[in-house]
């Protein structure tokens, strides 16, 4: 064998294992960029799912408290208009923005039954404030789960050189689910 030849069969195992390598490390991490997506949307549809039944919830709470605390007009009406906004939002941060507003809508709603011990007592009122309660509790773990999904997704794609095949396939980062800045204020109590 010639030295032209084995040169060129050098050469030729060499572009071979280095294509090979090459489709191994695109195919793993297209793979591990897509399950990581569809993990960011499978925790977003669980958000979604414990949002929905906040949403669901929300009328009723208003029309009982609505029957007590006729001057509180204000109030019921954000929380009203809140929901609609929950409702109309068509994108993940658009619907992350309106969920933190009617949290804090909610919160404002849960000061003003602290001023009407009847409304406290009422059966069916403790019973959608529990319902509430419970779902908010929901809420933060879905979020978290979330917030945990997108972490390991944004990882992914912003590690090199992983991030260059990420920028390749169009991936893009996922949008964390924040706080609204309001939750960062220490609230006011007043007797």
């Amino acid at each position: 064998m010639t030295s032209g030849k084995r040169n060129l069969i050098i050469t030729g195992v060499i572009v071979f294992v280095l294509v090979v390598v090459l489709y191994f490390f695109v195919k793993g991490n297209y793979n591990t960029f897509v399950s990581l997506d569809e993990a960011v949307k499978s925790s977003w549809a669980q958000v979604e799912n414990q949002l929905q039944r906040r949403y669901d919830l929300i009328p009723n709470l208003v029309e009982t408290v609505k029957g007590y605390a006729k001057q509180e007009k204000d109030v019921l009406v954000e929380v009203t208009n809140a929901r609609a906004k929950v409702g109309g939002a068509a994108n993940v941060p658009e619907k992350i923005s309106a969920n933190n507003e009617l949290s804090s809508a909610l919160s404002r709603l849960l000061v003003v039954v602290e001023r009407y011990p009847d409304l406290k007592s009422n059966q069916n009122f403790m019973r959608l404030q529990d319902e509430l309660a419970g779902t908010e509790n929901r809420i933060a773990v879905e979020r978290k789960r979330y917030n945990d999904a997108v972490k390991t997704y944004n990882i992914a794609i912003r590690s090199f050189p992983a991030n260059l095949l990420a920028g390749m396939f169009k991936f893009h980062g996922a949008t964390f689910f924040e706080a609204p800045s309001t939750a960062k204020a220490t609230p006011q109590v007043k007797f």
